[in-house]
């Protein structure tokens, strides 16, 4: 009982500062100097990614639930904490984020709103999630706090929340209006609401053959891929391709996920196919922080520790199931 106690903080703690470092550095926003500003970022990121996971596995409503909270989590953090989707100058950087399919009625561009939902949803919290539950395969489906633990890290979420919030009006000095902020927390509300209307997970008894692994992490990464390189000139042509995208994943997923073949190998094959994704994709874009050699050389140093975590998950996963299955035997 110690033991599984002490392997369940573990896992907690490593996710709180998991999705930070997949949401902030993998993607390549800020750089290996940076790694203080966990401080602000972790409690924000890893404290929403840490409720997210444990709502799903508590009210066993698994994955449907985490995607939906993660979408949630995109319009809190984006909509009312940040504000980015409503700010025409973020960061001061002069990009036009929100000048591609401009909503001038919501004063939203329809391709950034879309790709902070994707970024948030599959990447901050989905990915994350997907990898520490490889690492702990013995824990992965089942909670990791009780109520007092949760009620500790929603309080550290609230307060990391409302530093970034202090921290982003003083570097912005932006406020959405009045409108946009009901409207944004409206969604927040309505889409927390629907994820505790899911139907609770049953097991999977579907038969019929699942693609392996390998392919599963193969078509995350191109998908994943299209959706950071769909370009935002394309205005609503780049929504309708994202959304596409989107779409293609997540029947794919139901309906292969539901097949009694489908693993924690194949769901780890996703998060490794996202994680790489972003890694590499990193390489591309123009820093946001620092030179430009000193970035690529924190793009290098994450996207190994990336590949380094996703090795070391499988190993960890294929040894279980092998204890498992010697048991059964």
């Amino acid at each position: 009982m110690m033991a599984a106690s002490k392997s369940k903080l573990s896992a907690v703690i490593t996710l709180f500062f998991v999705a930070p470092v997949v949401a902030e550095y993998l993607l390549g926003d800020l750089p290996l100097k940076l790694l203080p500003a966990l401080i602000v970022l972790a409690p924000a990121y890893g404290g929403a990614a840490v409720l997210i996971r444990e709502a799903g596995r508590r009210t066993g409503r698994g994955w449907p639930m985490m995607l939906v909270l993660g979408a949630a989590y995109a319009s809190i953090a984006e909509g009312l904490v940040t504000q980015s989707l409503f700010n025409h100058d973020y960061l001061k950087m002069h990009m036009h984020l929100l000048d591609h399919a401009y909503l001038p009625a919501l004063g939203i561009g329809g391709w950034w709103t879309l790709l902070m939902f994707n970024l948030h949803t599959f990447w901050s919290m989905g990915v994350s999630i997907a990898l520490v539950e490889a690492l702990f395969p013995a824990e992965a489906e089942t909670p990791w706090l009780g109520r007092v633990g949760s009620s500790v890290v929603a309080f550290v979420f609230v307060l990391g929340s409302a530093a970034n919030f202090g921290i982003g009006l003083k570097q912005n000095h932006f406020v959405a209006s009045r409108p946009q902020l009901v409207s944004a927390a409206g969604l927040s509300i309505l889409l927390i609401a629907s994820a505790f209307l899911i139907p609770v997970r049953r097991s999977r008894i579907t038969d019929g053959i699942v693609p392996s692994p390998l392919i599963a992490g193969v078509a995350a990464f191109v998908l994943g891929l299209g959706v950071l390189y769909t370009p935002p000139k394309w205005g609503w042509g780049s929504v309708g391709a994202m959304l596409a995208i989107d779409a293609v994943f997540l029947i794919l997923l139901t309906f292969f996920s539901r097949k009694a073949r489908w693993s924690a190998l194949h769901t780890l094959s996703l998060a490794a196919g996202g994680a790489l994704g972003y890694g590499i994709h990193a390489f591309t874009q123009r820093p946001l922080v620092g030179e430009l050699l000193w970035m690529r050389i924190s793009n290098a140093v994450f996207l190994a520790a990336a590949v380094w975590l996703i090795v070391f998950a499988a190993k960890r996963i294929t040894r279980y199931q092998a204890l498992e299955q010697a048991i059964v035997d």
